[in-house]
């Protein structure tokens, strides 16, 4: 297992979804100016040649299992306040989810751009999508590859807001 490095790219700074007294919170936002704000996320999800052979020829079982996936991340994003805990609802304006087939490894890559116009980011709306695509392929597939694997999912690129821009050194 690699080790995960701390961001030196943003200042320190504390958890802003705990008060002084270490108790969960939802943070005030009121005070912040409404911007354009934008997440990318992405993330892979691995599987067995013959099962993404069945994806690409769209002889799955259940169906058009890319179009099912697009549909599960565009409402996962546009639902984030109500399955994670802290997070505000948002006006999204745009929701773009765009697969990649790899051949090479055996793989679907999954990219979400989220956007509102807010005072809050959508990083956590934009993550939500890529694992619900994701999540939705598995499903659609278990019968045929139940070893899938997710993998990676991560923001990779976030703008607007008091932080600015923020880009993954990875996506770099």
């Amino acid at each position: 297992m690699r080790d995960i490095q701390a961001d030196t790219t943003m200042p320190r700074r504390k958890l802003t979804h705990f008060d002084d007294r270490g108790q969960a919170r939802m943070v005030d936002v009121a005070a912040k100016g409404e911007t354009h704000r934008v997440a990318r996320a992405t993330g892979r999800i691995r599987m067995l040649p013959a099962t993404l052979r069945r994806i690409r020829a769209g002889t799955a079982m259940k169906g058009d299992v890319l179009c099912i996936a697009r549909v599960a991340a565009i409402q996962a994003a546009k639902r984030t306040a109500e399955i994670i805990p802290l997070c505000h609802p948002l006006r999204i304006t745009r929701i773009d989810i765009d697969f990649a087939v790899k051949v090479r490894p055996s793989a679907v890559d999954c990219t979400a751009r989220v956007e509102t116009v807010g005072r809050t980011g959508v990083e956590m709306e934009a993550l939500t999508a890529v694992s619900a695509a994701l999540l939705t392929i598995y499903d659609m597939c278990k019968a045929v590859d139940r070893g899938m694997r997710l993998e990676e999912v991560r923001l990779v690129e976030k703008r607007g807001g008091e932080s600015g821009h923020w880009k993954s050194s990875a996506a770099r």
